[in-house]
């Protein structure tokens, strides 16, 4: 594999600790969007102010005109009619964090991209992309008061397609920014077939997939309901009449709470069964390295994940649960893509056979 001058070494290592930093912000604020979901506080701010929002409310006099808002939408007239000024200040500073987070990632990216590139640290090949995440970040905080405002006047939640349309977009620009990180690191490449990379790529598919339709259930509250497993609605696969009733047939996989859950469930067993499988054929072709541990650190998570949706599901979710459920959907997801990443083919990558001749990357050893 050809060396890498120190110097450049240097600086991919400081824009890789950069892009880490910022994608450990947004787990951060991930996890307290997931708490603002499951406390229902994200409609306790009902204005989109990007520059002045980042003040709270000062005094008793702030404190009741933001409560007197609040109290003018369907939320609280139909689902917390005479909460308490103390009881709004709780979910107002839930959502209130989760807004400030999300500026403080947009800080945190945006003055060391600028100064990265001032002091030509980033690559000319890295510079459309970090400046595609940065323009996804400022269309994520467009999304989210999208998101907010479907809760503002005919409904007492935001709309699930809308939650999960954000909740999407976020994890997608984790993954983007996670992914491009590892591409910076010094390490050998890995020799795998095609075949181990694509199912690496599948798995990673599966587990955005599987995020978004943890969305809709959210956003449905789908997962108050249909607490038994392994049975929904009393068998393994419920009616089709029970699943298919709403027209046009395309709005019960989104709408249908029970074909949501259904949907959620098969694909949580489809992800697990491909993730134990990858591992079982790295474990038999690669035979040992950074393959193998990233394919068993990625069955070992999606079980646990499975395990905690399953705990979730059979105790109506609560709070703390729940919580620990979502952000371990976070870390399943940063290990596929870790893991994906690590797999991807490099043309320039080369390793040596034990007979010391020079062996490309995907070719067989002699």
């Amino acid at each position: 594999m050809t060396s890498i001058p120190s110097s450049l070494e240097s600086r991919r290592r400081a824009v890789r600790l950069w892009l880490l930093t910022v994608a450990a912000l947004m787990f951060v604020t991930l996890v307290v969007g997931g708490a603002t979901r499951l406390t229902e506080s994200g409609l306790s701010i009902v204005e989109w102010k990007p520059v002045t929002g980042v003040v709270p409310p000062l005094g008793a006099s702030g404190w009741q005109a933001e409560f007197e808002k609040y109290q003018a939408i369907p939320q609280y007239r139909e689902r917390n009619a005479g909460m308490s000024l103390d009881e709004f200040k709780t979910i107002y500073w839930w959502e209130w964090s989760h807004r400030l987070l999300a500026r403080l990632i947009g800080a945190a990216f945006l003055l060391p991209f600028l100064w990265f590139l001032w002091r030509g640290f980033i690559e000319p090949q890295m510079r459309a992309r970090l400046l595609t995440i940065f323009i996804l970040g400022g269309a994520l905080g467009a999304v989210g008061w999208w998101m907010v405002a479907s809760g503002l006047a005919d409904r007492v939640s935001v709309s699930q397609y809308r939650l999960a349309f954000h909740l999407t977009l976020a994890c997608v620009i984790f993954a983007v920014m996670v992914w491009t990180a590892e591409g910076l690191a010094a390490r050998p490449p890995i020799a795998a077939p095609a075949r181990i990379r694509a199912v690496a790529m599948v798995a990673l598919v599966l587990v955005m997939l599987q995020i978004y339709l943890g969305a809709l259930v959210a956003g449905l509250r789908a997962g108050l309901i249909y607490n038994t497993w392994p049975l929904i609605d009393g068998g393994l696969v419920p009616e089709g009449a029970r699943l298919f009733f709403e027209t046009p047939l395309w709005r019960n996989f989104f709408e249908n709470t029970l074909t949501v859950q259904f949907d959620h469930r098969m694909v949580a067993y489809a992800l697990w069964l491909v993730a134990v499988l990858h591992a079982a054929d790295v474990a038999r072709t690669v035979r040992g390295g950074a393959a193998l541990t990233g394919a068993l650190a990625l069955a070992c998570a999606v079980t646990l994940q499975a395990a905690l949706g399953i705990v979730t599901l059979v105790h109506q979710a609560p709070l703390a649960l729940a919580l620990t459920h979502q952000a371990m959907a976070i870390v399943v997801l940063a290990i596929a893509v870790v893991h994906a990443e690590r797999l991807e083919r490099r043309p320039e990558a080369v390793r040596m056979s034990e007979g010391g001749n020079v062996v490309r990357e995907g070719e067989a050893a002699t």
